[in-house]
């Protein structure tokens, strides 16, 4: 007997609305006029599957070991499953990451606020999911920094995911967030998505990742739809 499998609905409301207006750059970038449906042709539904490596090279999962020295900050490892609306593991997904440092600062030449620059940590890494779904990386807790939408606004501390499955049209794009963050309840990009969908872009702590003398360890488990869905665009 074939296994029987549950759809779920998308819950109403998991993910952020396009248009938030106390985060203010949702303003100018959300759509004024209705959507337009664009057909997807070979172009957007087929893709690269199962030669990703070779696109991008060996899978970049330590982000403490890039450079000359180590960097600066808290080590930690970040490691969880893709999984899809009925628990089952997602192989061979693209998951990339990117960051600030431990001061709060990123390489970029638009970040130019007053924290120092690592010269040993870039901040970007990406691998691709085993048969289980699951993946891992090695590298250092963000700081929080300021940002511009409003009078004294800091960002959390977050790590950006980025998600590739089967072709490049099936990007998703979300943030991880770490546990007893006071300024979560107050940024306006956690508070663009409803309370009881927050806690899903929040990881979890966990002493068995942990490595003693090395680095404290997070789980960041990421549903791609249903109920349970990881809100996407946060």
């Amino acid at each position: 007997m074939a296994d029987v499998i549950e759809y779920y609905r998308e819950e109403k409301g998991g993910h952020p609305a396009s248009l938030s207006p106390d985060y203010r750059s949702t303003i100018a970038r959300s759509p004024r006029q209705p959507l337009v449906s664009v057909p997807h042709t070979l172009t957007e539904v087929t893709g690269p599957t199962g030669v990703w490596d070779q696109l991008m090279g060996p899978a970049v999962m330590d982000l403490t070991k890039q450079h000359k020295a180590e960097p600066l900050g808290q080590r930690i490892i970040v490691s969880g499953r893709v999984l899809d609306e009925n628990g089952r593991p997602v192989p061979n997904t693209v998951v990339e990451v990117w960051q600030a440092n431990a001061a709060g600062r990123y390489i970029h030449k638009n970040d130019q606020w007053n924290a120092p620059l690592d010269p040993n940590f870039t901040g970007a890494g990406h691998v691709v999911t085993d048969d289980q779904g699951r993946y891992r990386f090695i590298t250092i807790k963000p700081g929080a920094y300021p940002w511009k939408n409003h009078f004294n606004a800091w960002r959390p501390e977050h790590i950006h995911f980025s998600l590739l499955g089967p072709a490049f049209a099936t990007r998703l794009v979300t943030q991880m967030y770490f546990p007893g963050d006071p300024l979560i309840a107050i940024d306006p990009i956690c508070q663009a998505i409803p309370e009881a969908a927050v806690q899903r872009l929040v990881s979890r702590f966990d002493i068995e990742t942990t490595e003693d003398h090395y680095a404290l360890g997070y789980i960041f488990d990421i549903v791609l739809r249903g109920r349970h869905a990881t809100p996407m665009e946060a």
